[in-house]
């Protein structure tokens, strides 16, 4: 009998444990995940073992990525055959991370979109990031129903058609719900608009994040660089406080362009500012970032 009160004590305690491990973030609903470009001077085996260091659990996985050791010369995408796509969903669960987007896509051919929707579908994905041209939305939007695959459009700059969030919802206003905007909220300041201001825009349209911080604009530098999150001029803050009231779920992907083959350190310190900036966003309680560093 005391054998057998001990081991519940025991397993109450793993699961306390277990419960207590997960942030604020992660109990709202928001996941953090990787876009797998911040990783693209190195093989997506390499990219997997960074998000395991990291501790971070999901990743975003860009078409052309090559796969590294074991693999050849092959890259992540639509080409590879079901059973090699199974073995890299292995790969990245052994080492605690699932697959859950890819991106970002594009083509001109429908026969691509099918089988980039067929890829998606082999790997279990939620949802795929593209830029589809604005007459493919019908094939995208029927491949997006037929498979139950999210379609999270992108924003990259001009001259792309979705650069202004006003565009991509008025192409999709009557279309499926599933289909929304993977907000890259450094792109949008970097255009000239309030990213805060575009997130409104989408409303609940809003499908996943490649979230990031980014150097204010200053006279003679062609580029707002990505800086470690909290330490530029992005409203994250607020944008936080935004996804709290619509009690938004879903993923934000670290997508971090600098400091290429060294960025794990500052990747980790803006993982800290994230859960510093949800802590106080979703409990009223702040802590001073130098400190808990």
């Amino acid at each position: 009998m005391i054998k057998k009160l001990l081991l519940l004590c025991g397993l109450v305690m793993a699961v306390c444990t277990g419960l207590q491990a997960k942030t604020k973030a992660e109990r709202a609903g928001w996941k953090l995940a990787v876009q797998s470009y911040t990783f693209h001077k190195f093989t997506l085996q390499e990219a997997l073992d960074k998000c395991q260091q990291l501790g971070i659990k999901y990743i975003e996985v860009y078409p052309g990525h090559k796969l590294g050791e074991g693999y050849g010369d092959l890259s992540f995408g639509p080409d590879l055959d079901a059973a090699t796509l199974k073995r890299i969903r292995q790969d990245a669960s052994r080492r605690g991370v699932r697959i859950v987007g890819s991106g970002v896509y594009t083509s001109d051919n429908e026969d691509d979109w099918a089988k980039f929707f067929q890829m998606a579908k082999d790997m279990k994905l939620e949802y795929v990031t593209c830029e589809p041209n604005p007459d493919q939305w019908d094939c995208v939007e029927a491949l997006s129903r037929r498979y139950g695959i999210k379609v999270a459009v992108h924003n990259h700059p001009r001259p792309s058609t979705y650069w202004n969030p006003d565009a991509l919802m008025q192409l999709i206003q009557n279309r499926a719900k599933g289909i929304g905007s993977c907000a890259d909220i450094g792109h949008w300041n970097r255009q000239g608009l309030d990213e805060l201001e575009c997130l409104r825009r989408v409303g609940d349209r809003l499908i996943s994040f490649h979230f990031k911080d980014i150097a204010p604009k200053r006279a003679g530098e062609e580029e707002q660089t990505d800086v470690i999150w909290g330490t530029g001029c992005l409203k994250l803050k607020q944008i936080l406080e935004h996804l709290r009231d619509m009690k938004w779920k879903g993923y934000l992907a670290v997508e971090y362009e600098a400091n290429w083959l060294n960025s794990v350190p500052d990747i980790r310190k803006s993982l800290l500012s994230f859960e510093i900036l949800s802590e106080e966003v979703l409990t009223g309680r702040g802590r001073q970032w130098e400190a808990a560093y």
